[in-house]
């Protein structure tokens, strides 16, 4: 998988060297790619930014450095393989960070961690000029996407979310994939509490069904356990599930 990440603050993303992610890149599993926005803006001072069309407070982002951008991205994308029937390769996925956007989840990372090349495109201030929006649907698959019903400062915090979320999926990251099948929202359910050595720390102690061996009584306790965080702490989701339960049992 290739990512292309463009910001005015591009080195934000360096923390993706770190950790699994790192790993991945220097595997070559996926191809991380940081470009500055500022240089496809050629005013004296670089500027990527110009006050709101209609008034009113902030800045908004300018289309023409971000077309640039995403046009030089284009460019520099690899020539995919040809193909048997000659079919047009998949555009490359534009995510867009903004609260406007569609819910990010996890049934989202899974999607798009099958995508060959994925864009993200951060905006800060006030967001960027709609008509950039309107002329990436020619050139890409655009997804304006959201992590919460929050704002932040600007998209690139979001981004990092998103990447990460995503490319743990990518086969190789994850050194036992057997741990992606029983995390929070895999199955739309929270996860079960987990605990580790010693039995007794301070005084509390490890629920003795899982130290009694028995896999069959363990799977059904954590199984519980993830209804009732769930039920608790999440009941959206609970709701959710109950009634993907009720359509599967018709």
């Amino acid at each position: 998988m290739r990512i292309d990440l463009i910001s005015i603050f591009p080195e934000f993303f360096d923390v993706l060297d770190l950790s699994l992610i790192g790993k991945a890149q220097r595997e070559d599993l996926v191809q991380i790619h940081r470009h500055q926005l500022r240089d496809f803006s050629f005013d004296k001072h670089r500027s990527v930014d110009d006050t709101p069309t209609g008034g009113g407070a902030g800045m908004v982002m300018k289309p023409e450095p971000w077309a640039l951008a995403l046009e030089h991205v284009l460019t520099e994308r690899p020539t995919p393989a040809a193909v048997e029937d000659q079919t047009a390769p998949p555009r490359p996925v534009l995510i867009v960070p903004t609260p406007a956007g569609e819910l990010f989840t996890q049934r989202t990372a899974e999607q798009l961690a099958d995508a060959e090349h994925l864009v993200f495109a951060p905006a800060r201030f006030e967001g960027i000029d709609h008509r950039l929006l309107d002329w990436a649907q020619e050139h890409f698959e655009l997804r304006p996407m959201s992590i919460g019903d929050y704002v932040l400062n600007g998209g690139e915090s979001a981004v990092v979310v998103m990447v990460e979320a995503i490319t743990r999926l990518i086969p190789g990251v994850i050194g036992n994939p057997e741990s992606l099948a029983e995390e929070s929202h895999a199955d739309g359910l929270l996860e079960y509490p987990v605990y580790t050595k010693p039995a007794r720390w301070r005084g509390i102690d490890v629920p003795e069904i899982l130290l009694s061996g028995d896999h069959a009584k363990i799977r059904d306790w954590r199984s519980a356990q993830q209804d009732l965080r769930t039920r608790k702490i999440r009941p959206d989701l609970w709701a959710r599930h109950v009634v993907a339960q009720e359509r599967n049992l018709t």
